[in-house]
């Protein structure tokens, strides 16, 4: 606890360290959404309106913690924690208010919350699977990964760390622009380039954070290496080996020469923009990639451009698999779970009740395809609305000005109407608000291929 803090300490004092304590209690399930609805002006009126809320959602797009942007934000007022307990205890969120001021809970109330912390990542598990069980202890996951072999058990090779800092040259965090190794961020750590045995390699080197403990980043990275294991194909990325000693967890890739779908629709770099053609090759390859994992009955959970990479050719390929979820009975039925992961720009709204299937990948696609229509990112702040998904609802109105003719990225040139209404009314299937009215991935991958097939045809 911090003793400094008291009832008359205004919120914008809280330390940051505080303000991410206070985020473990708040964010997970969106929490916050209680407490932004409960802050009152003086004049009793609320605070925040819907329009503030899609801008905290478009900040937790981005990765933000929306706890504490909020507390930023209300703390330019002079509001206390006094009164921020006040509301977390009326909200019934005792272990949040006892961060705070302890001593403002009774003894029984402090013994029904004494045990309450924050949601930590369980180990990834089978769907089907218990969840109630705990993590193993890092030194434990550590010691059963180094057993295997030197790697041999995974499938992949096991690197060294010092060989890793050798091949990026200590993982120079300049820019490769700036003659430095580092490509960009990847999911839960840093992406740099290097060379093995002349061979072009990128490697990610997981950094453990305040809401992902070590513990649960070795979960996700033993889970990323066994479903690369098990799951193998041209539109999957390539993995090349691992590291997992002196506590440095890195996984090592064939490297991806133009990168992610995000940066080449953004055409980051300088890099021209990808043609109608390629946007409709992209989609068929990552959708060819996803329709192999889910007829393998695991669902990706954290599909989106970014997590889509392309290689010399810009063949797509799948990336990020620390989220994978295998189904235990080896079906695709919908299941449960405690802990909600993904990006809130992509999520479908069955993912955020914490439902895992095949169907939320789907839906997660169907934002890619808008994004390869349109060219913009998947949120936006500045823009209205914030998110891309809810473009559709505009272009479908025909009272509103903006149409699917104004939607489309001109940077394109080879685009032609008809094929583009028919990857957007395939986006907008794919993006239905029930799951069971979307189509699976094998009647997506079918209707992309149906396009690329006329493409073909109609080229000279």
């Amino acid at each position: 606890m911090n003793r400094s803090v008291t009832s008359a300490t205004y919120v914008r004092n809280i330390s940051y360290s505080l303000r991410r304590q206070l985020s473990d209690f708040l964010d997970p399930h969106e929490t916050w959404k209680d407490l932004i609805v409960a802050i009152r002006k003086p004049s009793g009126e609320p605070r925040y309106t819907q329009h503030h809320v899609r801008r905290f959602e478009g900040l937790m797009a981005q990765g933000k913690s929306v706890t504490v942007e909020l507390l930023n934000d209300w703390g330019t007022t002079n509001s206390t924690v006094g009164e921020l307990v006040d509301i977390l205890r009326s909200l019934n969120l005792l272990a949040a208010a006892n961060l705070l001021l302890p001593e403002s809970i009774s003894t029984e109330t402090q013994q029904e919350v004494s045990s309450a912390r924050p949601e930590v990542a369980p180990p990834t598990l089978l769907l089907g699977e218990e969840e109630a069980q705990h993590p193993p202890s890092a030194s434990s996951l550590q010691t059963r990964m180094l057993e295997e072999d030197g790697g041999g058990d995974t499938g992949f090779p096991r690197f060294l760390y010092s060989e890793l800092m050798r091949i990026t040259r200590n993982f120079d965090d300049r820019s490769i622009s700036d003659g430095g190794s580092r490509i960009g961020e990847g999911g839960f750590g840093t992406v740099y380039k290097g060379l093995l045995d002349s061979r072009p390699v990128a490697v990610k080197k997981l950094s453990p954070m305040e809401d992902m403990p070590l513990e649960s980043l070795q979960l996700q990275f033993n889970q990323e290496i066994q479903t690369l294991k098990l799951l193998k194909h041209q539109n999957l990325v390539d993995m090349v080996g691992f590291s997992s000693d002196e506590q440095h967890l890195c996984i090592v890739y064939a490297l991806m020469a133009n990168g992610s779908l995000l940066d080449r629709l953004a055409c980051l770099d300088g890099s021209p923009p990808l043609s109608w053609k390629q946007r409709c090759s992209v989609a068929e390859g990552a959708a060819r990639g996803l329709e192999y994992l889910h007829s393998n009955h695991h669902v990706h959970r954290d599909v989106k451009s970014a997590n889509i990479l392309l290689d010399e050719n810009y063949v797509a390929k799948i990336s990020d698999f620390g989220l994978t979820r295998a189904s235990a009975n080896r079906t695709s039925a919908t299941m449960m779970t405690e802990r909600i992961v993904g990006t809130r720009a992509y999520m479908a709204p069955e993912a955020l009740r914490g439902e895992v299937t095949p169907k939320s990948d789907v839906f997660s696609f169907g934002v890619v395809l808008l994004e390869l229509l349109s060219g913009l990112p998947p949120a936006d702040e500045k823009q209205e609305p914030q998110f891309l998904m809810e473009f559709r609802y505009d272009i479908d109105d025909e009272d509103e000005e903006l149409t699917l003719e104004d939607f489309v990225d001109k940077k394109m040139g080879d685009w032609t109407m008809g094929q583009v209404e028919s990857i957007y009314c395939l986006a907008s299937n794919c993006l239905h608000e029930r799951k069971n009215r979307r189509p699976v991935i094998k009647q997506v991958l079918s209707e992309i291929h149906s396009v690329v097939k006329t493409i073909l045809l109609d080229s000279p």
